[in-house]
């Protein structure tokens, strides 16, 4: 019996469930998710925010996003003062929290990693990065490059 559904690659799959835990970011800027997947089974998922138990970005806890969002920032302006958590750190940080090894893994993300995001993901053993959109600059997809990290666009 053959069907007509065509059955998304492995690759398309876990970028989709990205584009759900995307949902669940709370950043004013911007809305990303990042699914880590171990063998084709998912060890942990992370979208960008406020730290646990911190006031969401959305509710008005991060002072730097909101100034941003009102226009009182220029893009890239105080990055230092903003306190959300990447969605590629905050999977890290699942992944250690709950003892899961990402040595190996494959990180799929709904955006190109920036440059402190791939240093983390490199010293956190990922052995390959799936993205679906550009960041605004190449500088993590290059870092990760250099270090021998397999990078691939799904866009």
């Amino acid at each position: 019996m053959s069907s007509a559904v065509k059955r998304p690659s492995w690759d398309e799959y876990f970028l989709q469930l990205a584009e759900v835990v995307k949902r669940r970011a709370n950043c004013l800027r911007r809305s990303v998710g990042v699914v880590i997947v171990q063998g084709k089974h998912i060890i942990a998922t992370g979208y960008n925010g406020t730290p646990a138990g911190v006031k969401n970005c959305t509710a008005g806890g991060c002072d730097r996003c909101l100034k941003r969002h009102k226009n009182i920032l220029k893009e890239n302006e105080r990055k230092d003062l903003c306190i959300c958590i990447h969605a590629e750190e905050n999977a890290l940080l699942q992944s250690a929290y709950h003892g899961a090894s990402t040595r190996g893994a494959v990180l799929y993300s709904t955006i190109a990693p920036c440059l402190q995001c791939a240093k983390a993901i490199i010293n956190a053993g990922i052995a390959g990065v799936v993205f679906k959109e550009n960041h605004q600059d190449n500088l993590g997809i290059k870092f990760l490059a250099d270090a021998g990290i397999r990078t691939s666009s799904l866009s």
